[in-house]
């Protein structure tokens, strides 16, 4: 984000969708026999078994197309029960189903759920469970990771990934129920595009983060002359997610940049137009529509710059509207933007109807940080500037 990224950065020195089948929970007759092979294809709820590779699964919550020999650390989908021998046919399935809903539910492509932004390192970062109690909200995205001697992905002002004061709150949000999306940038900062060489060492660094924290998602934040502007980084960033990409086909790669009130500038273009041409397989383009100059309608530039996205996504993938609006998402900025540009909470609340109407696979905002009135304040880094209940903008994007 912009000026409110810039001061964090600083401070801190730097369902809808319908399965096709629900399979039934294998009962195996014997400890070491194996369950029914594990299908990309298929739905699996919690309690529900499933084989691959010599051992047997089991689903915690709701899953699809995500593979348990890739899947099953600490944090994710699949409990791994160890090695089995044999096999056990598949129980008869039900023939209406499940009444209890999923724990999680079933995406529609792309989909996300809402992730506004947390800073761990800056601003009063309130507790999870007290955010997830109090609005709803299913995930988060962690800001910020930049570079560290040279090539090597670490939490702003930390020395890594492990130990510090991000994996604490990312450990706390997960106990909390709630799924994190780390982000790659930001407007300051030693950032990873430029200090990695080659699009195989930026790949490497972004994996590093993704076996770290058993990642389902990856949010890259190119901004700034650094990464967004320089076309040599950008060509960098989009090559080593299409790496990133073909070794992890289930996580979802999401580039978030700045816009315009009527779509993507030239290097947002020019980076929707080298996603297609260097074949990066990027899941969702998702721009910040704010910082515009003042005195903004937000709803309507947010719109604006939102249509002209999809119309860009649109042309350059050769998509249908419905489609364009399903690779693409909103990062707005709550309350008084750097520019002193007002979003209430209604306005977000507007905006976030848009969004749901259209389909949009990601909304988010920054900052949780923020979420909390001091009518009067300014753009601080622990409240929005404005009048609101705590966690308002939170509890309005929980409902995206």
């Amino acid at each position: 984000m912009k000026l409110s990224r810039k001061l964090a950065l600083l401070s801190a020195v730097a369902v809808a969708g319908t399965a096709a089948a629900v399979l039934p929970m294998a009962t195996s007759n014997a400890a070491a026999a194996c369950a029914p092979a594990w299908s990309s294809s298929a739905v699996y709820v919690k309690d529900n078994q499933a084989s691959q590779n010599g051992k047997n699964y089991t689903a915690k919550w709701w899953t699809q197309n995500e593979s348990p020999a890739t899947h099953s650390g600490q944090w994710d989908v699949w409990i791994d029960n160890g090695t089995c021998g044999g096999t056990t046919p598949p129980t008869t399935p039900p023939t209406t189903p499940p009444t209890t809903p999923p724990t999680t539910p079933p995406s529609t492509g792309t989909k996300m759920a809402s992730a506004p932004y947390v800073y761990p390192g800056w601003g009063n970062p309130p507790a999870p469970a007290t955010v997830a109690n109090a609005t709803g909200v299913k995930a988060f995205t962690i800001a910020f990771v930049l570079a560290s001697n040279g090539c090597n992905p670490a939490w702003d002002g930390e020395s890594g990934l492990t130990g510090g004061v991000h994996a604490s709150y990312i450990a706390q949000a997960r106990a909390a129920g709630i799924d994190i999306v780390p982000s790659v940038g930001g407007w300051s900062g030693n950032k990873l595009g430029p200090n990695c060489s080659t699009p195989e060492a930026l790949a490497g660094a972004y994996q590093k983060l993704i076996d770290a924290f058993q990642l389902k998602s990856i949010d890259i934040d190119i901004e700034n002359s650094d990464e967004f502007e320089n076309t040599v980084v950008q060509d960098r960033v989009l090559n080593a997610l299409k790496i990133v990409k073909q070794k992890n086909p289930s996580v979802k790669t999401i580039l978030t940049f700045g816009t315009s009130p009527t779509g993507p500038n030239y290097y947002g273009t020019r980076l929707v137009q080298q996603a297609k041409a260097l074949n990066a397989n990027i899941d969702i383009f998702t721009q910040m529509p704010f910082d515009f100059g003042g005195g903004a309608d937000m709803y309507a530039s947010t719109v604006g710059a939102t249509e002209g996205l999809k119309n860009l996504v649109k042309t350059t993938f050769g998509l249908t509207d419905a489609q364009a609006y399903s690779r693409i998402g909103i990062s707005g900025m709550n309350g008084l933007s750097d520019q002193q540009e007002l979003t209430t909470v209604d306005t977000w609340t507007r905006i976030r109807d848009y969004a749901k109407s259209k389909g949009l696979a990601r909304f988010t905002f920054w900052s949780v940080n923020r979420d909390r009135g001091c009518a009067g304040g300014g753009v601080v880094s622990n409240c929005s500037g404005i009048a609101q209940a705590d966690w308002a903008f939170t509890k309005v994007s929980a409902g995206f």
